[in-house]
């Protein structure tokens, strides 16, 4: 209809633009300070002979360290205090090869790239603005795997009631990053089938934002988790949209990794108090062929009204494809050692 539509992009184009002019301030202000930009790097994936790098380029407020090298005390809120450079220009290293790519308006850096690289854990380079290269890992996927692991974050590995918004706030602006808690037995359940499919990929994908991606690494590998490349998303405004899907980004992401690696079946894991049900369901009906089993964490009664409520979990019998659900990760483990997806 005509005009129906036209007031909301008018109002999200300009909160984009704030956004940007509020960014280029912050820019201005910390380069007047002396201080320069850099790449973070984030854990990518990779083919035979193809990489996803993954990254973005901020100016990084410092952080005091404990003489370990673990960062004290750090709250949530320095997580979002880094300024990010839009539009910055990024120089990758892949087996030798430089190339050069751009930054979005976000200074995120989420790009393919040509290199043939040998399978498992391997190191590419990155730099911006001619400054000292850092180190970025991405896991590469031998051509005979044929399993892999797709987690969600929130409430399955880490337990964060994120979807209700005071809540999502407090622990992601206020909570130190040292008091959230894992999963009961999901690191376990999650290193040990990683074990038994040796070469299997393990991918986090989360509606998390890319800010508090430090944040999580350091969470996975304090908790024992099994390294894995990290897909998370921005919070900001789109050009048409106040905020990104949370949903149309996992829903992307999983049709993404079905087309890149088209001989690799996921065991899919999440909770019941998102949309992971509703999107493993739907996934599953699209590419049975890509999927080993799903896995659901079912919330707490407690969780579950933290969380906003529970997605109900309906019956998956006639499913395709094997579907457990339990509530921490060694009931899931039992689940999945009774169907046979992990060896007793």
């Amino acid at each position: 209809m005509p005009g129906s539509s036209a007031p909301v992009p008018t109002k999200v184009l300009w909160l984009a633009r704030l956004e940007r002019r509020v960014h280029a301030w912050r820019e201005r202000r910390a380069r007047a300070r002396g201080q320069v930009p850099t790449v973070m790097p984030f854990p990518g994936y990779a083919g035979e002979d193809w990489v996803r790098v993954l990254g973005r380029v901020l100016i990084v407020p410092p952080v005091k360290q404990r003489r370990s090298g673990e960062y004290a005390s750090v709250r949530g809120w320095r997580s979002f205090a880094s300024v990010p450079i839009g539009f910055a220009s990024v120089t990758v290293t892949v087996a030798g090869h430089d190339h050069q790519v751009v930054a979005d308006r976000g200074g995120v850096v989420d790009t393919v790239l040509p290199g043939r690289l040998e399978p498992g854990w391997q190191s590419i380079s990155m730099s911006v603005e001619g400054g000292e290269s850092v180190e970025a890992k991405v896991f590469v996927v031998a051509s005979d795997v044929r399993f892999g692991i797709i987690s969600d974050i929130d409430d399955t590995v880490m337990v964060t009631a994120l979807p209700r918004p005071f809540i999502a706030a407090w622990n992601s602006f206020v909570v130190d990053e040292h008091a959230r808690q894992p999963v009961a037995g999901m690191a376990v359940l999650l290193e040990r089938i990683a074990r038994e499919h040796a070469g299997a990929p393990v991918v986090y994908l989360s509606t998390g934002a890319w800010n508090v991606a430090p944040t999580l690494l350091r969470f996975l590998r304090r908790h024992l988790f099994p390294p894995g490349a990290m897909l998370l998303t921005d919070w900001g405004p789109t050009h048409d949209r106040w905020f990104r899907s949370g949903k149309d980004h996992k829903s992307t992401n999983l049709r993404r990794l079905a087309a890149e690696f088209p001989d690799v079946t996921w065991l899919l894991l999440g909770d019941d108090g998102q949309h992971d049900d509703e999107l493993y369901t739907t996934f599953t009906s699209e590419h049975p062929a890509n999927v080993a089993g799903v896995a659901i964490r079912r919330l707490s009664p407690a969780e579950a009204v933290l969380a906003g409520g529970r997605t109900a979990v309906n019956d998956h019998s006639a499913a395709s494809v094997p579907w457990v659900t339990g509530p921490d990760g060694a009931a899931l483990l039992e689940r999945l050692e009774e169907i046979g997806l992990i060896e007793r």
